[in-house]
């Protein structure tokens, strides 16, 4: 379980960090003092969820190299697992966010709530419903 948990895991990351490290830059643009107040908290509060996905995300190759050879595995996966649906949530927020805020400053449209919405419901479709649906109806009891 732990290899396949530590290649789901770079995906995640992958897709993370390249979201986090654009982020980052946004600040650093002239286009960041023509946001509105509301557009610069939607921004810090994107950043501050980014950085807690990609912590979350990177905690199990953390773990992995800390806990390596001290007989714990079990626990390891268990905690490894709980950190990385940790950071796929924080990283579904940090998309909605990242997402919310393009969209606000692309267009002023009263559609953008409504799209993002259909986003985030896309979104808890395919990396929730479906795996939860999968697992209920697959698993044997």
């Amino acid at each position: 379980m732990w290899q396949e948990l530590i290649q789901e895991v770079r995906v995640a990351q992958m897709g993370v960090q390249i979201l986090f490290g654009f982020l980052l830059t946004v600040v650093f643009t002239d286009k960041y003092d023509d946001l509105t107040d509301t557009d610069q908290l939607i921004y810090l509060v994107t950043v501050v969820l980014g950085a807690c996905a990609t912590g979350a995300l990177i905690g199990p190759v953390s773990l992995h190299r800390l806990v390596s050879g001290r007989r714990v595995k079990p626990q390891a996966v268990r905690l490894a697992s709980r950190l990385t649906l940790l950071g796929l949530v924080l990283l579904l927020a940090t998309t909605t966010a990242s997402l919310l805020l393009i969209l606000r400053v692309a267009t002023h449209d009263g559609f953008v709530p409504y799209l993002v919405a259909g986003v985030v419901g896309w979104y808890l479709l395919c990396w929730f419903a479906l795996p939860l649906w999968t697992r209920r109806r697959h698993t044997s009891k």
